[in-house]
């Protein structure tokens, strides 16, 4: 074993032997350049060293990562997002000083020598045997750049960057082959741009532009000489030269590129002593990276916009081939949002519903016959701290979303009405709807044996006052659940199974619905925006597009911009006009006279649903104006809280109603986003009123129009929302309920 001299060092005899190892390395490497096509190198055993002539040709300059900018509608920016915080900029937006700082401390004889710098390396090489170490380099700017792109290529994969960094003499053979191939191609302006382009510069900072916003808040153009210099210094070790977190090892090796720019005559020695005395002049921006840093509350929206582009195949055909695009950065994605419409959601989910109330909200709003989305928020921020998530409560579990997605309750009835109405059965179609009954058994299915309620479970209305017959505006009005149980039976499943296709109405997570009896009452997970986009299909008269979260996308490679194809909403017809202008009808009674009464808008026709579930677990309302759909969910995320005296948004509420939460919620955000914009109408359809004698059942409550405002109940006229408000309680058939978990399947009931 090899002795050591008592000082710690190398013995005579060991530094010999390295420094004749590091000679023979430096001449081999010397000679596979000047003599490339003499063969291999023969440098090692067992083929760990490729022969120069035999590495590839041609290396091809990586593109490099960049922000990525998602913008809303108008062009304002939401939020940016990256791998690797850059911008690329030319030679002519870098500080001179920046540019000769660079050169004199990490190769002062770059504009002298070619692709290696054979002084150089003899330099290196006597200095480091004389060490017994590496105490020097004699890797070129060049070779600097040719690493960085090995490094870039490998993106985030800890290997492949172990791969590019490691220090074996094969891969510094293949580092002088392209280096050389890039001072012939490139030349040195070019070469210096890129690498002043690519390289790290610590704090999340990589390039020249990034760094100078980084640490100074200003242009890489307007940097002055030491704050030039501080850059330059840094680049030998981003963590150790840290003028953040370590302002004097900074500041010191400022001053070291500060003297060598003197001694190489790039500035005078007055100028850099003078440099050298001035503070270091820090002004730091914090980096902004991510969803997280979304401003008007749309951080669940910028999440989704990424979601879209990693799973939508217009973006490429694997999904390593999208984390590829969106991990390069540099586009600039123009999305749907409109920021009127955002901050209209945010603020009425601000004023009704408090982050750190035991249940949240969540509201997303839709155009009709575009399938834009315009606005999507929550009232627990998006985040990782206490009262904050980053489930998007909106969508489906594969967007982001919660597992199960959120029973919906009455918001169901209407696509059951749909399926009737699109059927042959008339507006006016009456069914007994007594207070209480079992499930109808059997009822048809698609292609399957018919349902059969095994269990003689039961189903009931509001309370033993809510006795029909009933017909189908007052039965909608009032979210009378045994009317709509007997009308699914009537028609049979596979008419509202086929109208729940064509509104892509699906589970939140994915699965297509149950053909049970039991859907007609929301009994199954479904998402916000799943709601609000079939809902806009009732408001474009039949029409349904699927949703979209982006206009445009744009793309930086070079200098240049390219444009990328993007998803285009696709838009067919779900029902006749003639179906969904009877829906509208019938729902735009719900906010006139029925159950939805507190969030009708004031300044426009609007339609609607309230839907709430079995204990209270879930409230719902859905609603539209012929130009824009939304729908609002309030809940516990697990659907481990039941809505029964609480206190949500500061208020005490005995009992939750769809109508009394959700609805001034919706009401709220859609009078907002709608301000200043075209008032229109519903192509209403005429569906005669029920008749009644006004004290029909025992009751005081007359089946007639009352004062013209809503049906008569207990001896009041005007129908309000306190009469019509909800009490489910009812249960499922058997094994029909399967909640789980976060938004699992609990049964939905009146609305």
């Amino acid at each position: 074993m090899p002795k050591k001299r008592s000082g710690g060092g190398l013995s005579p005899t060991q530094q010999a032997a390295k420094f004749l190892g590091v000679s023979v390395l430096a001449g081999a490497v010397m000679a596979g350049i000047a003599l490339p096509a003499a063969g291999a190198l023969g440098l090692a055993a067992k083929g760990s060293v490729q022969g120069f002539d035999e590495i590839p040709a041609n290396l091809k300059s990586p593109q490099l990562s960049q922000r990525t900018t998602i913008l809303d509608n108008q062009g304002q920016q939401i939020a940016t997002v990256y791998s690797r915080d850059r911008t690329v900029v030319a030679l002519k937006d870098i500080s001179p000083y920046l540019q000769k700082a660079i050169v004199a401390i990490e190769d002062s004889r770059f504009y002298q020598h070619g692709a290696v710098d054979l002084p150089g390396v003899l330099r290196a090489v006597n200095k480091n045997a004389q060490s017994g170490g590496v105490a020097q380099g004699a890797s070129t700017l060049t070779q600097q750049l040719v690493k960085n792109y090995f490094v870039e290529e490998a993106g985030d994969d800890p290997t492949k960057v172990a791969q590019a960094t490691q220090q074996t003499l094969g891969r510094k053979i293949r580092e002088l082959k392209y280096a050389i191939q890039i001072e012939e191609k490139l030349g040195k302006k070019k070469i210096l741009e890129n690498y002043l382009n690519i390289t790290f510069f610590g704090q999340q900072a990589y390039g020249v532009e990034a760094a100078a916003q980084r640490y100074f808040s200003k242009h890489a153009k307007d940097l002055n000489l030491q704050e030039s210099a501080l850059l330059a210094g840094i680049v030998q070790s981003p963590s150790r030269y840290d003028p953040v977190n370590d302002e004097a090892e900074a500041t010191k090796r400022r001053n070291v590129v500060l003297q060598r720019m003197a001694e190489v005559g790039d500035v005078s020695q007055q100028e850099a002593d003078k440099a050298k005395e001035a503070p270091l002049g820090l002004n730091v921006s914090q980096p902004k990276n991510g969803c997280i840093t979304a401003v008007k509350g749309a951080g669940f929206f910028c999440k989704y916009v990424e979601n879209v582009f990693l799973s939508d195949p217009v973006f490429g055909k694997t999904k390593e081939a999208r984390a590829k695009i969106w991990n390069r950065g540099g586009l600039t994605i123009r999305t749907t949002l409109d920021p009127q419409a955002q901050e209209s959601v945010q603020a009425s989910l601000k004023n009704h519903i408090n982050k750190s109330d035991s249940v949240a909200a969540a509201a997303t709003l839709v155009e009709p016959g575009t399938g834009k989305i315009v606005g999507m928020g929550q009232s627990k921020p998006y985040g990782y701290a206490k009262d904050e998530t980053e489930y998007n409560y909106s969508v489906d579990r594969d967007m982001g979303g919660s597992n199960f997605g959120f029973p919906t309750g009455s918001t169901f009835k209407p696509f059951v009405a749909a399926a009737a109405i699109e059927g042959g059965k008339p507006a006016t179609q009456e069914y007994s709807s007594p207070y209480k009954m079992e499930y109808p058994s059997p009822v048809q299915r698609c292609d399957s044996q018919p349902y059969v309620n095994r269990d003689r479970t039961t189903v009931e209305n509001e309370d033993e006052s809510e006795v029909g017959p009933y017909r189908l505006k007052e039965a909608m009005a009032k979210s009378v659940n045994t009317y709509f149980v007997q009308m699914i039976a009537d028609i049979g499943l596979c008419p509202v199974m086929k109208m729940a296709d064509g509104l892509h109405v699906v589970q939140g997570n994915g699965d297509k619905l149950p053909e049970e009896p039991a859907i007609a009452l929301g009994s199954v997970g479904l998402s916000p925006l799943t709601m609000a986009n079939a809902y806009a299909t009732f408001a474009a008269r039949g029409m349904y597009c699927t949703p979209i979260a982006i206009e445009s996308i744009s793309q930086r490679v070079g200098n240049e911009r390219k444009s990328l194809e993007v998803p285009k909403s696709t838009c067919s017809r779900a029902m006749s006009e003639q179906t969904a202008d009877t829906v509208n009808t019938l729902l735009r009674g719900v906010v006139d006279s029925g159950t939805g009464q507190q969030a009708g808008l004031t300044d426009r026709e609007s339609a609607g649903k309230t839907g709430t579930t079995d204990e209270r677990r879930n409230a719902w309302f859905v609603g539209y104006t012929p130009n824009l759909s939304g729908a609002v969910w309030v809940g516990g995320p697990k659907q481990n809280v039941k809505m029964r005296n609480i206190t949500i948004g500061g208020v005490f509420r005995p009992l939750v109603y769809g109508g009394e939460v959700p609805g001034p919620i919706w009401k709220d955000a859609m009078t907002g986003a709608l301000q200043g914009k075209p008032v229109q109408s519903f192509n209403l359809v005429d569906i005669p009123d029920d008749k009644g004698d006004g004290n029909r059942d025992g009751h005081g409550r007359g089946r007639g129009r009352g004062d013209g405002n809503g049906d008569n109940r207990g001896g009041q006229t005007n129908g309000g929302a306190n009469g019509a408000n909800p009490a489910p309680s009812f249960p499922f058939p058997g094994n029909f309920v399967q909640g789980q978990g976060n938004g699992g399947r609990n049964g939905g009931q009146r609305g």
